[in-house]
Order: C-alpha cells, then structure tokens, then sequence
C-alpha cells in the first residue's frame, strides 16, 4: 500500500508541474495552454502530491 500510495503521489506532482506550466503559457498545444484555472488546479495537485510523499514517508519512520 505504501508503494502505491507513493506512485500516486509522484504522478500528481508530475501531472500538476505540467498542469501549472501549461496554466503560465511556458507548454502550449492544449486547450489548457494560457488558462489560468490550470495553474490553480496543477498548484493544488502538486501540494497534494507533495504532501501524500511527505505522508506516506515520514509515517514510517
């Protein structure tokens, strides 16, 4: 369980990053490329990610 809940929470932080530079305009080719909801919704998915890493890795300890 603890593997996957890491895995999770890589791939929210990595899809967020892409989210949020898309929101900035900094990737193009998608209909979030200039949207500002994007950078809010890929900055929530990066804490949260961030935060289930954090979790899941400091609880073993």
């Amino acid at each position: 369980m603890r593997t996957g809940l890491n895995i999770i929470g890589v791939i929210l932080v990595l899809i967020g990053a892409v989210w949020a530079l898309q929101g900035l305009n900094l990737i193009g080719g998608s209909f979030m490329t200039g949207q500002s909801q994007w950078l809010v919704i890929g900055a929530a998915c990066v804490i949260v990610g961030a935060a289930l890493l954090g979790w899941m890795n400091l609880r073993g300890r």
